[in-house]
């Protein structure tokens, strides 16, 4: 879950001092999926490249660690922070255990974004390696594909480290951080962020559990 609060409360950034934000790498555009693309179109995200008064740095844990195209790749047995603390695995489609170069790309993207000194993270959501707030539990191929709330290992390496992630589906977001690098920038007030949305809410039952 997102922590809008963190958003609103952000500095106003400028040309001199732009806002320092993470993004996976395939959000600003860049051919580092693991078929060889950038996965598509992400407006939301995507036009915060655009401004100068943010300084966007990429990164791509899983190139870094496997090159591009490579594999898919879920998370076995837990989510990322499972994964950090030895409790479950990160296994290819095929079975190849990328464990160990995955905590490895975890760790030299946190190493990265303490480099840069961000102060936010974008990223992409679902993914083993990027996720926030969506991650899959087990293999996703086939009919019996399973999602679980979670974070994937370089998110939760961010995480646990005080690294505010927010995910390219957390509109809401997304639309408050816009008003703070634009400052004509309007919100839409019916935006929501991805724990909020209709399809969040029925696959995991969260509202009978509020």
């Amino acid at each position: 879950m997102t922590d809008i609060n963190y958003i609103k409360n952000l500095r106003v950034p400028s040309k001199e001092n732009p806002l320092r934000i993470l993004m996976s790498a395939c959000l600003t555009g860049l051919a580092c999926g693991y078929d060889g693309t950038s996965y598509g179109d992400y407006p939301a995200s995507a036009r915060i490249l655009k401004y100068d008064t943010v300084r966007i740095s990429r990164f791509c844990p899983e190139e870094f660690s496997f090159g591009t195209p490579r594999e898919m790749c879920d998370i076995h047995g837990g989510t990322g922070i499972d994964v950090l603390e030895g409790r479950a695995k990160v296994l290819t489609e095929s079975g190849k255990d990328w464990t160990k170069g995955m905590i490895n790309a975890s760790e030299k993207m946190l190493a990265f974004a303490i480099q840069e000194n961000v102060e936010l993270a974008i990223m992409m959501d679902v993914s083993a390696a990027c996720g926030s707030q969506v991650i899959y539990s087990g293999n996703r191929f086939g009919e019996n594909k399973v999602h679980q709330i979670g974070a994937g290992v370089c998110g939760a390496q961010l995480i646990r480290n005080g690294i505010k992630v927010i995910s390219q589906r957390d509109y809401a977001s997304l639309e408050i951080l816009m008003t703070k690098i634009d400052h004509g920038y309007i919100a839409d007030a019916k935006l929501k962020d991805h724990h909020e949305s209709d399809w969040h809410k029925e696959y995991f039952n969260t509202d009978k559990k509020l």
